[in-house]
């Protein structure tokens, strides 16, 4: 799937750089650093679709960040560490397409300096749990199989009780969790729309019926799982397709054992904002105004996002989730 794969040449003898190119019939171009070809020259989002390249690499710099205000369940300190830059999926309201200068993929490889710092952030909390999110900047799931760390930071949890780790995902792509012992503190989530919302915006994904047959996986195993219904889009018979959606979840009982499920309106920059239209102009996206919000983001005006998160709220309580696993994601 590479048109191209970038290695730095002080991390070409890793065995977890090996173990990669192992997998690739391609020979890698050796590179100083990655920042001094990744993201140079501007690269547009929808490239692609043809043509995308892979660069492995050490994250240099800050490898855990604090995440933003109202990112995770409110009372314990949330951050977030990066593994990889960039996805291949193809959502239309990523915020990638208006962050990055490049599509290409990053996969940082020095996953024990990261948990380095993650075990100095932990000590800094003595006492607290702290929340540690990956998926931020790329899918915390779907190139699993090929990079391997998920099982590094599933020890780290088992070692670190306090750390609370969330994989967000929108894959389907569990097969290096099902392995692994169950433990409270190590959780997959699952971004999820009603399915016909997903198939319009949710490109090269797995359809929302295969995400909550992953999820159902998990629960067999008694692995921790979690939902986002993040970005919730407006469009035309809203409430009753998230209805059907948590009734579908209820028969399938993944509503008993949830974890958590946060509810968040879509919401941009105003760089990712005119990205989205250049992009996709004939996307649901576009049905409904955009004003800048709280937070300089563009959001939907106030009545109508108070409407939206209310009216799914309500309905995932009817459906049998606990108002208290119920938060709002990135909201005043």
């Amino acid at each position: 799937m590479w048109n191209e794969i970038y290695v730095e040449e002080d991390i070409l003898q890793s065995p977890r750089v090996q173990k990669i190119l192992e997998r690739f019939k391609k020979e890698p171009i050796l590179i100083s650093s990655f920042d001094e070809i990744w993201g140079k020259s501007k690269k547009p989002y929808l490239h692609k679709r043809d043509s995308l390249n892979l660069f492995l690499a050490r994250k240099k710099g800050q490898l855990v960040k604090t995440a933003p205000p109202a990112y995770g369940r409110s009372g314990e300190p949330h951050y977030y560490f990066i593994h990889a830059f960039n996805c291949i999926y193809e959502c239309q309201y990523c915020y990638l397409q208006g962050y990055f200068q490049t599509p290409d993929i990053v996969l940082f490889v020095n996953h024990e300096e990261i948990m380095e710092e993650m075990e100095k952030i932990l000590n800094s909390h003595p006492g607290e749990n702290v929340w540690f999110h990956a998926g931020e900047f790329s899918d915390s799931l779907a190139l699993s199989h090929l990079t391997g760390e998920v099982e590094l930071y599933h020890s780290f949890c088992r070692d670190h009780p306090r750390a609370q780790i969330e994989l967000r995902t929108k894959a389907a792509n569990v097969s290096a969790l099902e392995n692994l012992d169950p433990l409270p503190n190590f959780i997959a989530s699952f971004s999820l729309s009603p399915e016909s919302v997903a198939k319009s915006i949710d490109l090269k994904t797995p359809g929302t019926g295969t995400r909550l047959k992953a999820m159902e996986k998990l629960q067999k195993r008694g692995i921790p799982f979690a939902a986002h219904f993040d970005p919730i889009i407006y469009h035309e018979g809203l409430r009753e397709r998230y209805k059907k959606l948590l009734s579908e979840m209820g028969e399938r009982n993944l509503l008993h054992d949830l974890h958590y499920l946060s509810l968040g309106v879509v919401r941009f920059t105003k760089d990712v904002h005119r990205e989205v239209e250049r992009n996709y102009p004939d996307s649901l996206i576009h049905a409904s105004k955009f004003i800048k919000g709280f937070d300089q983001k563009l959001r939907y005006e106030k009545p109508l996002r108070n409407w939206i998160l209310n009216s799914v709220k309500d309905e995932a309580i009817l459906a049998g989730v606990l108002a208290d696993k119920i938060y709002l994601c990135m909201e005043d």
